[in-house]
């Protein structure tokens, strides 16, 4: 397991912007992550583009095929922090929230603890890789939590599908935004590749 100093200041800058709570907040969630014996992943502490509150990040990835997963993360603000899915380069909550979500109100030690304790948790969830292959090449991929069939994210590549299914996909509606075909309509993946932790048997 490679050491991983979580939540460093993504912005020197910033530091010197963050309030008493804030610092006692960010005290708070590293002291806690130094104990994590989790699987490595990127992490910082910073704020939005819009600058309104403390934001506390976790970057989750396939190094090996270099995609990137999930961003989740922290809101703080005063006495509450929110946490969820994040919009992945605004960093933003979203206006529905997921099922990963979370919202606690205390003191910053506190709520550090509780950022904390859900991040810990997040960093735990097993996932894992379905993989769509034809003639001898990958043409769909699916990313999603093992123990509860969360997707994260997908990718189809109609030019190496098999001939008519991209068609046959967009007729049964497995179609989003401008023409972006889902692998929700494929039948059950060639394999299934654990990324991080241990999958449910």
């Amino acid at each position: 397991m490679r050491e991983n100093p979580w939540f460093e200041i993504d912005d020197p800058d910033d530091e010197f912007g963050f309030d008493e709570t804030e610092r006692a907040f960010a005290a708070a969630l590293r002291t806690s992550a130094a104990s994590w014996t989790v699987p490595y992943a990127h992490s910082w502490i910073g704020r939005p583009d819009d600058d309104s509150t403390l934001l506390a990040v976790v970057a989750l990835s396939d190094d090996h095929a270099r995609v990137s997963l999930v961003d989740v993360g922290v809101h703080l603000g005063g006495s509450t922090v929110r946490g969820d899915r994040l919009h992945n380069q605004l960093y933003f909550l979203p206006d529905r929230p997921t099922g990963l979500a979370m919202e606690a109100t205390g003191s910053p030690q506190e709520l550090g603890e509780r950022a904390a304790a859900w991040f810990e948790a997040i960093l735990r969830k097993p996932i894992v890789r379905h993989e769509w292959e034809h003639a001898g090449q990958l043409y769909a991929r699916r990313y999603l939590f093992a123990d509860t069939g969360e997707g994260l994210c997908q990718s189809y590549n109609q030019n190496l599908a098999p001939k008519g299914q991209p068609k046959s996909l967009i007729a049964a509606g497995h179609v989003v935004g401008r023409g972006w075909v889902q692998t929700s309509g494929l039948d059950r993946p060639h394999r299934v590749v654990a990324i991080r932790g241990n999958a449910p048997a």
